[in-house]
């Protein structure tokens, strides 16, 4: 992530909190990067010198204006004249860093050695919650390597409870 995606995110995250839209103002981001990189040749039309400015300008509007918020067209199109709309992405991922923090919101990227039931999401979820003082959310992978248990990632934090990590500890342990 650019210091430039960084900045454009805090600016549109700062008015975001002024008017009480942080989750609006996310999701219309995600709407328009959405579009911009369904639509080929859309961001390569932005961002190109060759087309006057005015005439990317219009497009912005004609593409937005009146079905997103006007901080977020208006965004759309300052990055456009900077000649920084190849960075909507990270932009759109800066912003959504700065919403999930503001509402303590983490996600925890779970890896196990089988699918878990939704009794077992449920009940991971309500630990970390408790233990770290957030609201979680679950992305779930499926590793068969692991033999058993679970690998869980969250806020730069690893809680490896594979079998085949502690399998490693005792290896260790044996060979000193």
């Amino acid at each position: 992530m650019t210091e430039t995606s960084r900045s454009y995110a805090d600016a549109l995250f700062s008015l975001a909190v002024e008017t009480g839209s942080v989750s609006e103002t996310l999701d219309a981001l995600r709407i328009a990067r959405n579009e911009l990189n369904n639509t080929e040749g859309a961001l390569e039309l932005l961002a190109s010198p060759a087309i006057p400015k005015d005439d990317r300008l219009a497009v912005i509007e004609q593409a937005f204006d009146g079905r997103l918020p006007q901080h977020v067209v208006s965004l759309l199109c300052v990055m456009c004249v900077n000649g920084v709309i190849r960075e909507l992405d990270d932009t759109v991922n800066a912003f959504n860093e700065l919403h999930d923090a503001a509402m303590k919101l983490s996600t925890a990227q779970v890896t196990s050695a089988v699918e878990l039931t939704p009794a077992q999401k449920a009940e991971l979820t309500a630990q970390l919650t408790q233990k770290l003082g957030r609201t979680i959310r679950l992305e779930c992978d499926v590793d068969a390597s692991l033999l058993g248990g679970m690998i869980v990632r969250v806020d730069g934090k690893v809680i490896d409870g594979s079998v085949r990590h502690k399998l490693q500890q005792i290896k260790e342990v044996m060979n000193s």
